[in-house]
């Protein structure tokens, strides 16, 4: 039973919510610094996927092509196509969401495809453990409270495709676990330090990446690890 992936959807969601209420509460200075606060806690989670890297070309190639394949198929504008199907709801609900699309696609990022969450679903469909995905689900509550306050009710609704993503990754996880290797995971989370440190600029308005463009590059970096350690690295 996905029980890691439950908890950690649910956090999402009443975190969501909680935050909407909030967010009338709270001033619009206060709003402002916490987002910058969570900036510089991705950047953070960011850094410390990062380090975990092992074969650095192999990360660094499957970010490159990852990003072309995302700006070839044009992921971001689908992706912003997906977020404005869950916001337009959420505006008639609350007479006008002042969420901002930029932020809103971010969001989603950070919430369905880190490498943290992705790893934590194959892991807990593999071996039925959910340490991880409960432990994000501490972060990924206050997380969504936060953007809630500035973004509205909107963000409990990226719990939906965060659900339908994290089961789909359980239940493809008896295929996928099999294949890989601790330095194919290492790599893996790497990449997804390298996305997070993206999103992290982004929340900090400091520069923007095209995160969502990026995102293939997670379903390249264990294949191209393992093709680096198994036929690149021993003519080195």
């Amino acid at each position: 039973m996905p029980v890691g992936i439950l908890v950690d959807v649910g956090s999402v969601f009443v975190g969501g919510l909680a935050g909407a209420f909030m967010g009338r509460l709270l001033p619009e200075e206060l709003k402002d610094k916490l987002s910058m606060i969570f900036g510089i806690c991705a950047l953070s989670m960011g850094i410390l996927s990062v380090v975990l890297m092992v074969n650095m070309p192999a990360v660094i190639f499957a970010v490159i092509a990852g990003t072309c394949i995302g700006v070839l198929i044009k992921l971001q504008s689908l992706i912003e196509k997906g977020a404005g199907l869950l916001q337009k709801p959420f505006e008639s609900l609350m007479g006008g969401s002042d969420a901002d699309m930029g932020m809103l696609i971010t969001v989603l990022v950070l919430f369905c495809a880190s490498g943290t969450g992705i790893y934590g679903s194959i892991d807990s469909g593999m071996t039925g453990d959910h340490t991880i995905l409960i432990s994000k689900a501490i972060l990924d509550f206050f997380t969504a409270m936060i953007f809630a306050c500035s973004m509205g009710a909107v963000v409990a609704a990226i719990a939906l495709p965060q659900l339908i993503i994290f089961m789909l990754l359980f239940l493809l996880a008896g295929t996928i676990y099999p294949l890989t290797t601790p330095d194919m995971i290492n790599d893996f989370k790497a990449c997804g330090g390298v996305l997070l440190l993206a999103t992290s600029f982004n929340m900090m308005k400091l520069k923007s990446f095209p995160v969502a463009d990026m995102i293939p590059a997670m379903a390249l970096v264990m294949p191209i690890s393992a093709f680096w350690t198994g036929v690149i690295a021993p003519m080195l």
